[in-house]
């Protein structure tokens, strides 16, 4: 029997062994789309315990709890961080077979040195062991990055962000590059007029122009976008239930517009029409400004009116869609490849039946002008995990070339989330291995080596355009 958790997890034959020991895991990391906060990396953070840094806004463990039976005082309401903390302590021994039962223990064992299984037993140890060292110098936000040698992140960032906390960060000439990332799904959200009309008033006063006509919009946009590039963006993603491609004129653009900017409800085919607008105008510029852009696309968010009302967004009420995905897509990515405007494109899908259609999408649109110029991305949300991985990664090696991938991310809030790196980086490794052992690829450990070093970070340094140099810190 195997130890729990060793220096072998995950990896179940030699060769796989030595796939990842020798090759994959020392390779840096490039996590090019996280949610986590810029404020807290120009701060460099000290986190006050283990509760403020795991619990606070990981919606992952809030719906584990929720599951488990936990008030939702210990998740996210008044309880004191300490009994946040054993009430998730109290969770753990609950989520064997859920990612987050590896997930917890690994950030343990790397951050934290303890070896020990999480449960309500040893909570209070381990609350104040990992409380402590989080207030030594060595534990600050930056710390904790560099120690997963991370070389650069791309955080997810509205137009109307100031990118004050960028700037802070790029001044201080610290060695992570970390760059914004242009999501504008706010800027194309009509579902709610009221909203999207508050939203306008933001977008005003970050461009510092009035916005009465659809032009005046665009030009709003435009400048927020010219001004993410000045602050060296060079990614945008998107957050969709589906893509938006139905045909449309000019005119029928701006007097939705203007029945928007009224304050009157859309129908469902003016929302569509002036969503697709949108979408394409994004496209555009970023092939302008020779971004790589992704799309998100999936999600079925915020089912439970109940508890949107009360915590709102982004608190864990999600889950995966059964939208129709293909033909939009089709229509979306050829509109711009006619036109030559198609931009690198990263898709990922939330939903597994959706994984084949992904694996033969990208190959419509990759013609030679640049290596891997349409991916498909990492398993995302909830395919995040062994399965939903190894899924992914065989589909696409079926029907693409997983060589040219351009790997994991973690699209995580947390700043101890970068074992998922290592998390994929050991499911890719088992995987070839276990062929080269079953004779299905060659025992030419050196080539095969130099491709799961591709895959876990060179792929993305080339794909996103840095040098070696431009990541030395």
């Amino acid at each position: 029997m195997k130890p729990f958790l060793d220096e072998n997890f995950l990896l179940t034959n030699k060769t796989a062994v030595r796939l990842y020991h020798e090759f994959a895991r020392d390779m840096p990391i490039i996590d090019y789309h996280n949610h986590l906060p810029p404020q807290e990396m120009a701060d460099d953070r000290t986190f006050e315990n283990i509760a403020r840094i795991w619990l606070y806004g990981d919606h992952y463990k809030w719906r584990a709890m929720r599951i488990n039976g936990i008030p939702e005082e210990f998740i996210t309401g008044a309880a004191s961080d300490r009994d946040k903390f054993r009430k998730w302590a109290e969770t753990v021994p609950y989520t064997m077979r859920n990612p987050l039962y590896h997930w917890t223990h690994l950030e343990l064992q790397r951050y934290f040195g303890i070896r020990e299984v999480l449960n309500a037993g040893n909570a209070d140890k381990i609350y104040d062991q990992t409380t402590e060292l989080l207030q030594t110098p060595d534990f600050t936000v930056r710390r904790l990055l560099e120690r997963m040698d991370v070389r650069a992140l791309c955080t997810t960032d509205d137009p109307v962000d100031s990118l004050e906390q960028h700037q802070r960060i790029q001044a201080d000439g610290w060695k992570i590059k970390v760059l914004p990332a242009f999501r504008p799904d706010k800027a194309m959200n009509v579902d709610d007029p009221a909203g999207f009309n508050a939203y306008l008033s933001l977008l005003e006063k970050s461009a510092d122009t009035s916005i009465s006509t659809f032009e005046d919009y665009l030009d709003a946009l435009r400048r927020r976008h010219d001004y993410f590039v000045q602050n060296g963006c060079k990614v945008s993603d998107h957050g969709m239930e589906q893509i938006y491609a139905d045909d449309y004129t000019d005119a029928e653009i701006r007097n939705i517009f203007d029945k928007i900017r009224a304050g009157h409800a859309l129908t469902v085919s003016d929302n569509r029409k002036f969503k697709s607008a949108m979408l394409l105008t994004f496209a555009e510029w970023d092939w302008e400004r020779g971004f790589v852009q992704q799309y998100h696309i999936g999600a079925l968010r915020n089912n439970n009116t109940r508890m949107l009302r009360k915590l709102g967004p982004d608190t864990g009420w999600d889950s995966i869609g059964d939208f129709e995905q293909g033909r939009a897509l089709v229509k979306f990515l050829d509109r711009l490849d006619g036109q030559d405007k198609l931009a690198k494109t990263i898709l990922y899908n939330l939903n597994p039946a959706d994984n084949e259609l992904m694996a033969t999408m990208i190959g419509n649109y990759n013609d030679g002008s640049s290596v891997g110029k349409v991916q498909w991305g990492s398993g995302w949300w909830f395919l995040d995990q062994k399965d939903g991985m190894t899924r992914q990664m065989n589909a696409l090696s079926n029907m693409g070339l997983i060589s040219r991938f351009v790997g994991m991310l973690t699209d995580s809030r947390s700043f101890l989330s970068f074992p998922r790196h290592e998390y994929f980086r050991r499911i890719l490794c088992n995987i070839f291995g276990e062929e080269v052992e079953n004779g299905e690829l060659p025992d030419d450990i050196e080539w095969i080596g130099s491709m799961m070093q591709d895959i876990c970070y060179r792929n993305a340094r080339d794909y996103f355009g840095w040098s070696e140099s431009d990541l030395a810190g």
